[in-house]
Parts: C-alpha cells; sequence; structure tokens
C-alpha cells in the first residue's frame, strides 16, 4: 500500500501532463490563425489567342528566410490547358511576376517584375530558355499589352510632377502646366521656378531669393513637406507632388528604346491596342484647366501608334469612365461611367464604334471585369448581387444582362475564349479554385487543387440565409453560422460582424472575410452578419437609403439580424459581441453607444466624429456626397453632430477595444485616438492597438503577422468578457 501511495500520484500526474498536451496541440480539423499563411489567392486568368490554353497569377504567403514570424507575398505565372490537374508553375522564385500579357501568336508571355525597385516588363517564350527583360525604363513599366502583330508591347509609366517637368523626352519644350499650382502669393509662372534647378544658391541668411531656395532644399530633403494640394492624402503618407501616368510603345526585343505616347502635365492609362494595330484607345484626363485634384472627370480617348492623332470617343459633363472594353471586331465599345458628385447610379453603355450611337443596359448593380469572346458574340462581366458575386453576359443584339452564377457564390475572375470560360470561384467550402466551363457555365469542372488539398479534412460553418423588413419597407438579407462543431443542447456567445463601404456587401461568395469567419466558427462562436441600407448589390434605391443616416437606420438592420439570430437555440443571449471595420467601425462605435446588449465591442480604423473625418482622411469626399455639404455650413454640421458616434461618447458603457494602422490615411489615426482617449477620462474599459507601418488595407493585403495579430485580438479581448469560463462563473 505504501508503494502504491508514492507511485499512483505520479502515475496520475504523467497522464494530467498527457492530457495538457494533447489538449495544447492544435485540432487539425479547425481552421487556425496560420491557415491565413495557407490561402493562395487566384489574380487575373488570360485564355490564350489560339484558345487551347490560359495563364493566371497565383499568390501565396511564404515565411521569410531572414525574419522569425514573418511573411513574404509572392506573386507567380501558372499555366493551364483546361484539363483538371493540368496547371504548372511557369515562374519561380522571391521575385513576383505578375501583370501577365499573351503575345498574339500565344508563344510568349509579357510580364512584370520588380527590378531594383521599379516594375519592368520580362517576355518568357513557352519553347523555353529563361524569361528576358524588355524595359529598364527610369520609371518602371506596367500593364503590358502586345500589339496585334507581335512587334510592339504598349505600357504604362508613373513619374512625379517634377520629373515630368524636367523630362526632356516627354518635356523637350520646358512647358508648363496650363493650370494653377494653388500656391498662394505666386502666379503659376512663379510657382513652377521653384521646381528648377540651377537657380540661386540655398542660404538661410542670404537674400529672399537664397532664402526660398533653401527652404524648396529642405522640402527636398524631406525636412519639411510643403502642400498646396487638395487631395494631400495618400494611403500611407501625405503626398505633397502630384504624379502622372503616360503611356509609352517599345519594340518586343531586349535593348528597345520606349517612346512615349502621351504627355503634358495630365494622366492617361488604360491603352489597348484597337483590331488591326493602326490606333489605340485609352482612358484619361477629362478637363485640361484644371488642377488635377479637381478634376474629377474622364473620357476615352483614341490615337495612332506614334501618339499623333488623338481624339476624344467619349465624354460627358460631370461622368467619369470607370471601365471600358472594346470587342475583338472593334465594332461595339462596352463601358461604365458615374457622375463625379454625391451618390449617383453607374450607368452601363455600348456604343456603336461605327454610328457613334450609345445604348444603355437596364442593370441596376455597379459593374466590373468587362470581358468579350474573341469573336464578339458575347460581351461577360462580374456584378455584385443579393449577397453573391455572379457572372452575367449580354450580346450587342440582346443587351438584357443573363445571370450565369448564383447568389451563394463568387467569380472573383475570369478569361475567355469562343467556347470556353476560365473562372476563379469562391464558396464557402473554398475561398479560390480555378474551372472551366462552356460558354453557358453549365456543369463546370475544377482544374485546380491549390486550396483543395490542404482544407481537406477541415471542419466549416455554412451560412443558412434570411431576410427582414426594415423600417423603410426594404427587404435585407442576413446570415446566420452555426459554430464549426457545434454539440445538440449546447449555448454558443453570438458574434455580430458588419462590413464596410457603406457602400460594401457581404454573402457567402466573399472572399475577404472567408477566414475570419471560418476562425471564429472554429473556435465556438455563432455569427451574424447582415446587408443593412446603404450596402450595395440591392439597386441604387436601397444604396442611397442611408444618406444623412449613417447610424440610425442601419444600425435597426444590423441589430434586427443579431436580434433574430438570438432566437437560435443554440445561441447564449448573455454572450453577445460585435465587431467591424472602416464604416463598420464607425456601425460598431454607434451601436455601443446606443444598444448595450453586447458584453465587448471591437472597433477597427473606423470613422467617429465626421467633422475631422472631412479634413484628415484621403476618403474625405464621403461627407458631401453622403451628407450634403460641408462642416461650416449650419445645417450640414448639425446632420454631421448627430450621425457622429463621438458625440454619443459618454453613453457608452460597453468595453471596447480600439484598433487603426499607423500610416492608415483613409480614415485619419486621430479618429481612434479621439475616441480612445474620450472613453478613458470617462473612465471606461477601452483598450487601444496601434499598428505601425500599416494602412486601411491591414486586414486583407498587410503585413501576414499583422493581420494574424488582429484575428487573435479580437478573440483574446472577446474571451476576456464572454469565455468559457465567464459562462461558467455564471
Amino acid at each position: 500500500m505504501l508503494i502504491f501511495r508514492k507511485t499512483f500520484p505520479a502515475f496520475f500526474a504523467t497522464l494530467l501532463m498527457l492530457a495538457v498536451a494533447a489538449q495544447a496541440q492544435p485540432d487539425g480539423s479547425r481552421i487556425q490563425a496560420t491557415d491565413l499563411t495557407r490561402i493562395r489567392q487566384f489574380g487575373p486568368v488570360y485564355v490564350a489567342p489560339d484558345g487551347r490554353k490560359a495563364v493566371y497569377t497565383l499568390t501565396t504567403t511564404e515565411p521569410d528566410p531572414e525574419k522569425a514570424f514573418e511573411y513574404n507575398y509572392i506573386t507567380h505565372l501558372y499555366l493551364t490547358d483546361f484539363t483538371p490537374g493540368s496547371h504548372k508553375a511557369l515562374t519561380r522564385g522571391p521575385e513576383s511576376a505578375r501583370q501577365p500579357a499573351w503575345s498574339p501568336d500565344s508563344r510568349s508571355i509579357a510580364f512584370v517584375r520588380t527590378v531594383k525597385g521599379k516594375p519592368q516588363i520580362f517576355v518568357l517564350p513557352l519553347s523555353g530558355g529563361e524569361a528576358y527583360q524588355i524595359t529598364r525604363h527610369p520609371y518602371g513599366a506596367g500593364s503590358p499589352k502586345w500589339s496585334p502583330d507581335g512587334r510592339h508591347l504598349l505600357f504604362s509609366a508613373s513619374l512625379s510632377f517634377g520629373e515630368l517637368l524636367k523630362d526632356s523626352t516627354l518635356n523637350p519644350n520646358k512647358a508648363v502646366p496650363g493650370w494653377s499650382l494653388e500656391k498662394p502669393g505666386f502666379s503659376r509662372h512663379e510657382a513652377i521656378k521653384t521646381f528648377e534647378k540651377g537657380g540661386p544658391r540655398p542660404d538661410p541668411d542670404g537674400s529672399l531669393a537664397e532664402i526660398r531656395a533653401y527652404l524648396e532644399k529642405n522640402a527636398e530633403d524631406k525636412k519639411a513637406r510643403v502642400v498646396n494640394r487638395l487631395n494631400l492624402q495618400g494611403e500611407a503618407e501625405v503626398e505633397p507632388e502630384l504624379n502622372f501616368e503616360h503611356l509609352y510603345v517599345v519594340e518586343a526585343r531586349e535593348g528597345a528604346t520606349p517612346r512615349p505616347l502621351t504627355g503634358g502635365f495630365y494622366s492617361y492609362s488604360n491603352g489597348y491596342w484597337m483590331p488591326g494595330g493602326k490606333r489605340i484607345i485609352f482612358s484619361g484626363v477629362g478637363d485640361t484647366t484644371l488642377h488635377p485634384d479637381r478634376d474629377r472627370e474622364s473620357r476615352i480617348y483614341t490615337m495612332n501608334p506614334d501618339g499623333t492623332g488623338k481624339k476624344v470617343l467619349l465624354a460627358d459633363k460631370d461622368k467619369q469612365y470607370t471601365s471600358f472594353s472594346l470587342s475583338g471586331d472593334g465594332k461595339t465599345l462596352a463601358f461604365v461611367r458615374s457622375g463625379t458628385e454625391g451618390l449617383s447610379r453607374p450607368e452601363f453603355g455600348l456604343l456603336n464604334m461605327a454610328d457613334g450611337k450609345t445604348q444603355y443596359i437596364d442593370h441596376d448593380r455597379s459593374i466590373t471585369n468587362l470581358g468579350w469572346t474573341p469573336d464578339s458574340r458575347y460581351l461577360y462581366f462580374t456584378s455584385p448581387a443579393n449577397g453573391g458575386f455572379p457572372l452575367y453576359r449580354i450580346t450587342p443584339k440582346n443587351p438584357k444582362a443573363e445571370r450565369l452564377t448564383d447568389f451563394e457564390t463568387g467569380v472573383a475572375a475570369f478569361g475567355l475564349s469562343n467556347d470556353k470560360v476560365l473562372f476563379v470561384k469562391t464558396e464557402v467550402a473554398n475561398p479560390f479554385e480555378l474551372y472551366a466551363a462552356g460558354l453557358s457555365l453549365k456543369k463546370p469542372v475544377r482544374l485546380t487543387e491549390h486550396n483543395a488539398r490542404w482544407l481537406a479534412g477541415k471542419k466549416l460553418s455554412f451560412p443558412e440565409k434570411h431576410t427582414l423588413t426594415n423600417s423603410l419597407g426594404q427587404t435585407v438579407d442576413y446570415w446566420i453560422m452555426k459554430p464549426a462543431d457545434s454539440e445538440p443542447d449546447r449555448k454558443y456567445p453570438l458574434l455580430l460582424q458588419m462590413h464596410g463601404g457603406p457602400t460594401a456587401m457581404w454573402g457567402p461568395g466573399e472572399s475577404s472575410m472567408w477566414h475570419e469567419l471560418q476562425f471564429f466558427a472554429a473556435r465556438g462562436y455563432g455569427i451574424v452578419y447582415a446587408n443593412p441600407r446603404g450596402s450595395g448589390g440591392y439597386g441604387s434605391e436601397f444604396l442611397r437609403a442611408n444618406y444623412q443616416d449613417w447610424g440610425t437606420g442601419p444600425a435597426s438592420d444590423v441589430l434586427a439580424a443579431a436580434t433574430q439570430a438570438a432566437k437560435e437555440a443554440w445561441v447564449d443571449t448573455s454572450r453577445q459581441v460585435i465587431t467591424g471595420g472602416s464604416y463598420a467601425g464607425y456601425l460598431t462605435a454607434w451601436i455601443v453607444a446606443h444598444d448595450h446588449r453586447f458584453k465587448a465591442a471591437f472597433a477597427q480604423r473606423g470613422v467617429y466624429d465626421l467633422t475631422t473625418f472631412m479634413g484628415e482622411a484621403n476618403a474625405w469626399r464621403l461627407v458631401p456626397n453622403y451628407f450634403g455639404g460641408y462642416p461650416w455650413q449650419d445645417n450640414i454640421k448639425k446632420v454631421l453632430d448627430e450621425n457622429s458616434p463621438l458625440t454619443y461618447v459618454d453613453q457608452i458603457r460597453t468595453p471596447l477595444l480600439i484598433k487603426h494602422g499607423e500610416n492608415d490615411l483613409r480614415t485619419g489615426v486621430s479618429q481612434s485616438e479621439m475616441l480612445y482617449k474620450s472613453l478613458k477620462v470617462l473612465g471606461r474599459d477601452v483598450e487601444y492597438v496601434r499598428m505601425p507601418g500599416a494602412t486601411h488595407e491591414l486586414s486583407r493585403s498587410g503585413n501576414v503577422r499583422q493581420r494574424m495579430d488582429r484575428i487573435l485580438r479580437i478573440y483574446e479581448f472577446m474571451e476576456r468578457y464572454i469565455g468559457e469560463q465567464k459562462a461558467a462563473a455564471r
């Protein structure tokens, strides 16, 4: 007995340690935070002119060989011949390859790779051999397009105002812009002189001219940033100097010298060769007399391959052409245009190139990714609608949109031959995979297993769609997701997830939230998400239903969805939490100031004071577009204050975690600082997380370690208030 008493506790201690160790091991069937690094994301798909093969890009997340816990995004080209499993990598290594373009004979692919910090064009012969470099352009080279005879490549390059002013090729006559630089106290020509070299020497103790030269030298050496622009914020930093995009052409051989096709202090882009190669079509500036920050119009042009004979093809007052695509026979131009002010409905049109007549298609949804079959029989496009991201098609003779895929999946990209469609599909079971089908998309065949392999055996949660009627009588779609491995008679917490925009739209075919939703479902959370008034994908009336009402109306829609979801038998109504980013960060703060059902909340990269938002963010035009004016107008200031969460900050009782990227200039970092500091003064439960170097795109394309940090911080913060131990204590 004495021996038994001595050894038995040791035996059980060993068993306990083994049990704890086993429990600590991650469940291979659950979606983990690190699975974010396993998702392979597809880019564009291009079918070869011979219709027998296609190239696509695939972005993977690879461990950084020199930095622990860090990762790099790497993009490479893949080739497929339309049969399952036939895909193979065309490029490899640590340097990404992107923007592929087929040569007319289908024997070579031009693509873009970064060299010494600049994008440059390479050509890869499919017959074998290494890719060779075509451009060594000082401003870089992107978006290559082959001429129909295969002898030339059209491309675009971006250069700064100062570079353009001094470039002897683009600006041989040392011309100056016809619009004002808006530098107060200086005429247009006096302002231009500040960019010129060879003037007075910099001297802080010298003449006025020498002092000015000294100040300009400080700005040049980044000791000061002098801003005279209206659109001063970029995505990550203040941008005092304008940049311009121009089109070039270069022979498709090594050592060739590019020739500029456009010039001037304006931007031109989206260049394509027209059939026969005798003209080039492109988009560009609207009003050349306006400062580029103030000119919001754009036009569609054509020109000769040597840059002469520029003509306006489409132009309209207060309109911008957001995309266009010319049919292979050159007879029909499809285009999308929208207004430059307010919440205008995009217009979808077909221009008859022979007689100049335009017909508009009645399709009350936004339109992206226009593409023709090579024989010009069909025009395909994607369009978010009713929670899905379907693929549609029309014909020039019968321009009524025919939906080819469902509302439960999403088409992220597609390529066309005369008898096949290759498309990247997003679905709950798999975030990205490539499929092939006939032109009507019947019986699609999956060609790749880039994500299917690692997803094998994973337990996923599949959303169930529901609808409700809001206070305006509109139908609101929402989805409920059970925990991925739920058990009968057990209660689970409920997470209300909200989308930003506010014109974004979520649904089962939305790819950016795939990992996050499945992660929380794997952690035992039920999830509800909705498309409240103001969301895209439901028509222009629904889109404008949040005009001068960012808070009350949309909040009532998502809260109604949460209320309905809370009626599910498996929901523990005492453990409800909420989160959202960007506009939904705004909505998170608004809701917790007006509704106290949630035990914890996480507001991400949000807007909390609309008056200051108008001044500190590059998305500032949301203020006049959604609220009809500016803060200095008394009637508008009243509406902005009434719609700002910061106005109601003293009513926030819910424990709140606030996150913002330190380089986020889309919404402005001080937005989160004001909310945090106010709650701290009030003595509320609040924590603030700043992400060094992060921009507004952190959650989608930011630093991978920070992306995982973000999702784990949401989980950890929620668990402080609704975790299993909290539930057991009650």
